[in-house]
């Protein structure tokens, strides 16, 4: 019997495929550089049959009305890269490199504008009541397979204008779940230059992947943003 993908994920299954597709194209000079592949074609052809298996696999967390599914929608496929590339042989830290300069990469080809406009949106204190919200929800717990978060005010002295403690993340479960636990911190590294190409400033000092009880996000403005 064939694996199905959720009904919400096959609704945006176009645009993930082609975002892999563009990332492939995005990394191919690394693969050939600096993980040392030739058939180049055969690698892109793997990973994008990996990556049909990864949307089966993809938990739901509550589609369009959670935050977390557009994480999981973002940065899932590069599970289906990590897999692939490591079967053949290449470094968890090279993978991880080319994984991040890629992602950069493909985050810079949209217009400055239009990322920093998204930047401060996501600082507004709009997005912040929001998040406050949806970290209190969380709690809840209707999905299993999701994030469960706290949303952390600065105290005396801080220096970021808010936080994000995960006490759950849907990449650990999905990692532990999956056999992925080798590769996730490389997914993990994807964080700072998703929010920096936005003009965020992200500090972490520790995450579930790498053994702590939570991931400590804390988030302020890069200058001039």
């Amino acid at each position: 019997m064939a694996e199905i993908i959720h009904p919400f994920y096959e609704s945006h299954r176009g645009a993930m495929e082609a975002a892999m597709r563009h990332r492939l194209d995005l990394a191919e000079a690394m693969l050939c550089e600096r993980a040392h592949l030739s058939n180049i074609d055969g690698i892109r052809q793997e990973v994008m049959d990996e990556f049909e298996i990864v949307l089966t696999q993809m938990p739901y967390v509550g589609g369009a009305a959670s935050r977390m599914s557009d994480f999981l929608m973002r940065l899932m496929g590069f599970m289906a890269i990590s897999r692939v590339l490591r079967r053949h042989g290449v470094p968890l830290s090279v993978i991880g490199e080319i994984e991040r300069e890629t992602y950069k990469a493909q985050l810079l080809t949209v217009p400055e504008a239009e990322r920093l406009a998204s930047g401060r949106q996501f600082m507004s204190s709009e997005n912040q009541t929001l998040l406050r919200e949806q970290a209190a929800k969380s709690h809840q717990k209707e999905f299993p397979e999701d994030f469960v978060y706290d949303f952390v005010e600065p105290g005396p002295g801080d220096n970021f204008e808010f936080g994000i403690n995960y006490k759950a993340c849907g990449f650990c479960k999905f990692a532990a779940r999956h056999g992925d636990k080798e590769i996730l911190p490389n997914i993990c590294g994807l964080d700072f230059d998703a929010y920096a190409t936005g003009g965020i400033h992200l500090e972490r000092t520790q995450t579930l992947a790498g053994g702590a009880n939570h991931c400590n996000f804390r988030f302020s403005r890069l200058p001039s943003n």
